[in-house]
């Protein structure tokens, strides 16, 4: 087994895209994708949609698939209920491990998407974090599930982030940091700040591969400075004309070694921290 073959082994990807879905084609279904992660000995997957809660498919392919664990999430967009504490108890409650903030139907995304107003934004008129969000923290910290920034922008991440460290939410991920599509792009510095403040920074593989995509380099610059304890990597994958998720997770983690990534860095990004998000270890280790 080489090095890339061990740190697949045992990997966790939090963020990958399965069918079905009621927009776009995937590249395959969540039973296939998970007999694929489950085949290449992979630890864990995390359903993600946009649209719909995926803790329900998650428990059906568990009973299906075995030696690999499938978690389900949500996801507060508008086809999902928005920002609704009952939304999120509920999928908590049937064992979803993330809730991410919305993502098309944020305020960016759903005026690029409809050229109107009218997206989520989790501020009120006056800047601050609306009372419903405080209450989805404080259900996240309470069923201990993962709570990440979807497609807020900065600003917005920042106050959910410290709000998140204010409650003793300790579970909570920046996601898409160099993400410039979807408005989430944050400087070097800000990731470090984000990171001090008590956020997993996620760093999507799928932004590399992307037409106008990121340089890898930057991507593992960017960890560097962050530091790979406060990181993790995942795929973002499943649309139809990108690699598999699976396949996706071995190239990612080949083009993070030949970028200056050493193996003690990645394992934490792929296995430990995810581990200690998912609620599969109890303790992060660091470097």
């Amino acid at each position: 087994m080489n090095n890339i073959e061990r740190l697949l082994h045992g990997s966790i990807d939090m963020h990958a895209h399965y069918g079905p879905d009621p927009n776009v084609k995937r590249k395959m279904d969540a039973l296939l994708g998970a007999q694929q992660a489950r085949a290449a000995g992979m630890r864990a997957i995390v359903l993600k949609s946009h649209d719909y809660p995926t803790a329900p498919l998650a428990y059906s392919v568990n009973q299906t698939v075995t030696d690999l664990s499938v978690f389900g999430s949500i996801t507060l967009n508008r086809e999902a209920g928005g920002l609704s504490p009952d939304v999120v108890e509920t999928s908590a409650k049937l064992c979803a491990k993330i809730v991410w903030m919305p993502t098309f139907s944020s305020n960016y995304d759903y005026i690029r998407k409809t050229f109107k107003t009218g997206g989520i934004s989790i501020l009120d008129g006056h800047g601050k974090l609306l009372p419903v969000v405080e209450k989805i923290l404080r259900i996240a910290k309470h069923y201990d599930i993962v709570v990440a920034t979807g497609h807020l922008p900065v600003n917005e991440c920042f106050i959910l982030v410290k709000k998140a460290a204010n409650i003793g939410l300790s579970k909570i991920v920046a996601t898409h940091p160099l993400g410039f599509e979807v408005n989430t792009y944050f400087t070097i510095e800000q990731q470090r700040r984000i990171a001090d403040e008590g956020a997993f920074v996620e760093y999507c593989f799928v932004t590399t591969l992307r037409e106008d995509g990121i340089d890898p380099k930057e991507m593992a610059k960017a960890i560097k400075v962050v530091g790979a304890s406060r990181c993790i990597l995942s795929t973002d994958l499943g649309q139809a004309d990108n690699p598999a998720p699976v396949e996706g997770m071995r190239l990612m983690i080949s083009t993070m070694l030949n970028n200056g990534l050493n193996e003690k860095e990645i394992e934490l990004m792929v296995k430990t921290n995810p581990s200690y998000l998912l609620g599969l270890e109890k303790r992060i280790s660091s470097i």
